[in-house]
């Protein structure tokens, strides 16, 4: 028992390390070093306003393309409900309604994403990549083409990425970045054509899609998740089919 309780802690004191080197690693770059300094103690305070802990330890993204917004909510543990934080303005939009499909399409994806990418060296002054393309784009776009290079970033310029302008990615990079290092390797993002919730978007929605079957049946598909998070403010899980059809349990 002695030598098993020491191998644990040997265990969590090299995740503990490792996740340390992260952080710092990031903040040797001159942009993540700027944004901490521009934007930690805000969002310190910002976080205390609305009785949240800090630093944030999960994080969970969802984007709304018609609406133009994106959410960012917060929770301490898996046990705990997921708390919304803030909405980011999405400051233009490229492409239509619809998942992308293949590579130059100019389409944001549609579905259910996570981080796999922390760029501080990016053109669009710091960016997060998404892991397009998933399991279930790798089934129903071009097999050959599909496309990649997603990320949410600054600026306000995109042919099928998410910018947020400046200011907000500083504050997102921040709290994946914290995140990331409280153990959160999948920080998950999930991008809806519409909310579900507001009749004008769901009109939208439902006029741009009427002679689209296919379509409107993968919307249908992908607002099981949303309506499951609204209900319970926690994420399920979510599979994929060998149709590439989603499966929420």
């Amino acid at each position: 028992m002695k030598y098993f309780l020491s191998f644990i802690a040997l265990c969590l004191s090299v995740q503990i390390s490792f996740c340390q080197y992260f952080l710092n690693e990031q903040r040797t770059n001159a942009r993540v070093s700027a944004a901490f300094k521009a934007k930690e103690d805000s969002l310190k305070s910002q976080f205390a306003e609305k009785g949240l802990q800090w630093p944030p330890k999960q994080l969970y993204i969802r984007s709304f393309k018609y609406d133009s917004q994106m959410e960012v909510w917060v929770r301490n543990s898996s046990k705990e409900k997921y708390k919304l934080f803030k909405t980011y303005k999405v400051c233009a939009l490229s492409g239509a309604l619809g998942p992308k499909r293949v590579e130059g399409d100019y389409q944001v994806p549609e579905g259910f994403y996570y981080i796999n990418e922390f760029k501080p060296q990016s053109e669009y002054v710091l960016s997060l990549g998404l892991n397009y393309p998933n399991a279930s784009d790798e089934l129903l776009s071009d097999s050959a083409k599909p496309g990649g290079d997603i990320y949410i970033h600054g600026s306000c310029i995109t042919v099928g990425c998410i910018p947020i302008q400046n200011e907000p990615i500083q504050e997102l990079y921040v709290l994946a970045t914290h995140a990331k290092n409280n153990g959160s390797d999948f920080i998950p993002v999930h991008i809806f054509p519409v909310r579900y919730n507001v009749p004008k978007s769901v009109e939208y929605f439902l006029k741009q899609s009427k002679d689209d079957k296919i379509y409107q049946k993968f919307a249908i598909n992908i607002k099981e998740v949303y309506d499951y998070f609204e209900l319970y403010k926690k994420l399920p899980v979510i599979a994929v089919n060998d149709k590439g059809d989603y499966v929420v349990f």
